[in-house]
């Protein structure tokens, strides 16, 4: 199963995007505390996720938590500051696609730490990023892709 990662998400309206693609995808959808809101069925559903009950969330309560738990998983580090492309990466159907909060991303550290698992989504020159649950749509189809979209009709 596919796991999609939010580490510290602000928003409640991307991560309640994120957890209706989840559910129409099939993703595990991982939220890696403290998030910007109460992460509650009745945030979520103001933000427009009448899916929540289809979709498994994993809580974690920390970065630390979740690098310490999967740091021998096939992680893929979503960022704007590398040369890698998500394209040019393969990935497997149970790799974690990770993502860092909507102001700022992931911390350097963990850049640093999995360096080699990072990618990039390309964008036009002076552009600072796509809106999150966007960008999780983009990363998360990709990996469907290469891998024949299982489970999918």
């Amino acid at each position: 199963m596919l796991n999609i990662v939010l580490v510290e998400p602000e928003i409640p309206q991307n991560t309640g995007n994120i957890a209706r693609t989840c559910a129409c995808i099939g993703a595990r959808l991982h939220v890696v505390e403290p998030a910007g809101f109460r992460i509650t069925e009745r945030n979520l559903r103001r933000a427009g996720c009448d899916y929540w009950n289809d979709v498994e969330i994993v809580r974690w309560a920390c970065a630390e938590e979740f690098f310490e738990a999967h740091a021998a998983d096939e992680l893929h580090l979503f960022t704007g500051h590398v040369n890698t492309t998500f394209g040019e990466v393969a990935y497997s159907d149970d790799c974690y696609l990770v993502f860092g909060r909507e102001s700022r991303g992931l911390d350097e550290r963990w850049m640093e730490r999995f360096a080699s698992a990072c990618v990039r989504i390309p964008m036009r020159d002076g552009m600072r990023s796509l809106n999150l649950s966007n960008a999780v749509a983009i990363a998360a189809f990709e990996a469907l892709r290469q891998n024949g979209y299982p489970y999918l009709q």
